[in-house]
């Protein structure tokens, strides 16, 4: 047995990342273990860690080693491989160790089991008899109804014994102790799908999809793990691939994880699952409750689950005999972690994949620009359905030119050919979808006569609008003030371009008063079960138009719509941000992609400033190639991910002299090493110059080297250790970011 615990202490205010040694105590050596949580004494105080590691050699005198005081009896054990990956992602990601554990233990502490209690007959059904008829004969009504029912079913919840037989617990107690009954307790698991009910599966797979199902499975028996990246058209059933290759998995005694983008996807993801393999479909998201997710977690560690379903956090699942990870719509942004560390879905889950043996399987109707890129490099097994299912066709797309609408005197958000369209499916009972492309809000500023868009001369980025008049490249930190007229055309009808998603509703319902109208944004959605319940409501016709942001787009299959409205494609696409064009394609494509997938034929909307930009145009042809050719070749030229890698630093402090400091010492430190491969950019304003008063500053540095990035990250960790000037700063590292900053 193990002397000594290498111990990580969650002291993250005191920015400590290492593990301090402790004694083990007599008393706990059989039960201690490696991922467990302890408290332990540190100085004067004792607080909360977890175990990294049982060793039987001292590091320091045995002496002067304090024994862990005790396991944390709320504490979940962390798996070792688990911690493992914690350790991956540390290293690739930045942020401490703590951070780390923090992010692979989605349930941080146990939460109070729901006991279920229920009754049982012990003595023979023929005592029973006897003792019924001596309460009837005595008039205990309450004893003889609970009797006869026990001689009828054996066992009864308790709660069907006090709620429904109207029996006391003074009852229950009093023939427990004649020997006649037991009150017996188990665990129940909080189960949120429990409302579910299978409907039966009987699809087959075409000759398309079977071939993605051989490919996999083939490798799978020559024991090859890999990564693969599906491309499949809207609508083409990668679903039922997925399905298909977890069946394969399931029989070979092995777990599966289902990641979705969105927990808005939940509902009918899970429907589509659980018709297939029933409970052994589970959950995980943050709109459960916490005893919820924690039962959840033993649930799968106990190996009573095979399949866990959810957002990024899932992939954590403790799963024992994993052999396959999916990930849906693997173009999302939401697969990467918007806090410390900043890790992203995709290259963890193949991190972890190859812990296990097993296998990751990439789908999309548009994969993102980097995995395309890996798939093409040969880093990735590229595969394709280019059909949709039944050979139905791909939706119709239409692009307008909402400078033309201006031009013809309509000023409404709803073109005039959308609003035609929309009255022919009302008449016709067929559905819409509008959807409103939000991301860039606050972002460019553009001209509406022409579509001119004021952008930076020396990134090709759109400059963002600022306080002041003013107007900012977030990669340079070009600024200019914000133009009264267009410099294109002189026109004066130049702004920023703001609508909501409710404005959108009240123009609709004005424009079609006798229409069923709902809405689904973040308002709408902020209780519980909000999302299913607008999906369902959908889903089963109860309303002919849905109004959505981007999470009506995503995945979701109602066979009745035929027309997809876009009502801003813009929006998206002259974001400060380097990914734009690709935002914008991944959406129109989404989105066009929820027309037409019943037996109607589809037409998609696209309402635009910009109709020649090529992102529009490939969307419009559903081309996904000749968007990906233009969109490297830009990568390229810029040295832009995935054609090189990216480090983005952010410094941030309540003073913004302090901040400005830090991040001038960190470009110069990095200047001054040797290696000549990195391109640094900044120190500049990130995108929101303060927040909550914290100052924000940004350094960008390129390499076309992963590891070279990582290396440099370790470097300036060590520096920030020695140097003042980060005393007052938050430093953080976003490698190959997402989103502008």
């Amino acid at each position: 047995m193990a002397k000594y615990a290498n111990v990580i202490v969650d002291i993250s205010l005191d920015k400590l990342d290492k593990t301090f040694q402790y004694l083990i105590p007599e008393e706990l050596k059989d039960t201690i273990r490696v991922g467990m949580q302890v408290e332990v004494p540190f100085g004067n105080r004792s607080l909360a860690g977890f175990v990294m590691e049982l060793t039987d050699e001292a590091e320091f005198d045995e002496s002067k080693l304090k024994p862990v005081t005790s396991l944390k009896d709320d504490g979940v054990a962390i798996e070792s491989q688990l911690i493992a990956l914690a350790a991956w992602i540390r290293r690739n990601y930045g942020g401490t160790m703590n951070q780390a554990l923090k992010t692979v233990l989605p349930i941080k502490q146990k939460s109070k089991a729901v006991e279920q209690r229920s009754v049982r007959l012990l003595i023979s059904k023929k005592e029973a008899q006897e003792y019924l008829a001596l309460f009837e004969a005595k008039h205990n009504t309450a004893k003889a109804r609970l009797l006869r029912e026990l001689i009828e079913q054996d066992v009864i919840q308790y709660q069907v014994i006090t709620q429904k037989l109207h029996v006391t617990a003074s009852v229950v107690k009093g023939l427990e102790e004649k020997g006649i009954l037991a009150l017996e307790s188990q665990t129940a698991y909080r189960n949120p799908i429990r409302h579910l009910n299978a409907g039966g599966y009987d699809k087959v797979l075409n000759a398309g999809q079977q071939h993605v199902v051989d490919v996999i499975t083939a490798d799978m028996q020559r024991e090859q793990y890999g990564t693969y990246l599906l491309k499949g058209v809207t609508g083409s059933g990668k679903t039922e691939v997925y399905m298909e290759l977890i069946s394969h998995v399931l029989r070979k005694g092995k777990q599966a994880i289902v990641l979705i983008p969105e927990i808005a996807l939940t509902y009918q993801t899970v429907m589509r699952f659980y018709n297939r393999f029933g409970k052994r479909v589970s959950i995980m998201n943050s709109r459960l409750s916490a005893g919820e997710r924690y039962d959840q977690f033993l649930r799968a560690k106990n190996g009573d689950v095979d399949i866990m379903i959810g957002p990024r956090s899932a992939l954590f699942t403790p799963f024992t005999n994993l052999g396959l990870i999916i990930i849906d719509e693997e173009h999302e942004t939401s697969y990467k972690s918007e806090t410390v560390p900043r890790y992203h879905a995709r290259e963890t889950a193949i991190a972890r994949a190859a812990m296990n043996r097993a296998s990751v399987v990439l789908g999309s109707a548009t994969p993102s620009v980097e995995s395309y890129y890996k798939a093409k490099q040969g880093y990735f097994k590229l595969l394709e359905l280019n059909e949709r299912v039944q050979k139905r066709p791909l939706p119709e797309c239409e692009v307008i030119d909402l400078r033309e609408e201006l031009r013809s005197g309509n000023r409404s958000i709803l073109s005039t050919r959308l609003q035609e369209l929309m009255d022919n499916r009302l008449r016709n009972g067929q559905q819409t979808m509008l959807f409103l492309n939000r991301r860039g809000v606050a972002g460019f500023v553009s001209c509406r006569a022409c579509g001119h868009v004021i952008r930076c001369p020396h990134c090709d980025v759109s400059l963002s609008q600022h306080a002041g008049g003013r107007m900012v490249c977030h990669y340079c930190g070009y600024e200019q003030p914000e133009p009264k007229v267009c410099p294109e055309c002189g026109s004066g009808y130049i702004g920023g371009f703001k609508a909501g998603t409710q404005k959108v509703e009240e123009i609709v319902k004005k424009r079609f008063p006798k229409a069923r109208v709902l809405r689904m944004d973040y308002d709408t959605t902020r209780t519980k079960d909000s999302y299913e319940k607008i999906l369902s409501a959908f889903s089963n016709q109860e309303a002919d138009i849905l109004i959505g942001t981007q999470m009506i787009v995503k995945g979701h299959d109602f066979p009745n719509v035929t027309l997809v409205g876009v009502l801003a494609a813009d929006m998206s696409l002259h974001v400060s941000d380097f990914h734009a064009a690709e935002r914008t394609f991944e959406l129109l494509t989404q989105a066009a992609g929820r027309a037409g997938r019943g037996e109607s034929a589809g037409q998609v909307i696209i309402q635009t400033y910009d109709p020649e930009h090529y992102a529009i145009e490939a969307a419009k042809d559903h081309d996904y190639e000749t968007f990906y050719e233009k969109e490297i070749t830009y990568r390229s030229m810029l040295r832009y991910p995935p054609v090189a890698n990216m480090l983005l630093i952010l410094c941030t402090s309540e003073k913004e002299e302090a901040a400005s400091q830090a991040a001038y010492h960190l470009a110069e430190s990095i200047q001054k090493t040797e290696n000549r491969e990195y391109q640094v950019m900044g120190p500049a304003d990130a995108s929101i110059r303060k927040i909550h008063d914290i100052y924000r500053k940004v350094i960008y540095i390129k390499a076309a080297d992963y590891e070279l990035l990582v290396e440099l990250k370790d470097k300036l960790e060590h520096y920030m250790k020695e140097e003042n000037y980060f005393r007052n700063v938050m430093i953080q590292f976003d490698f190959n970011p997402m989103n502008g900053w």
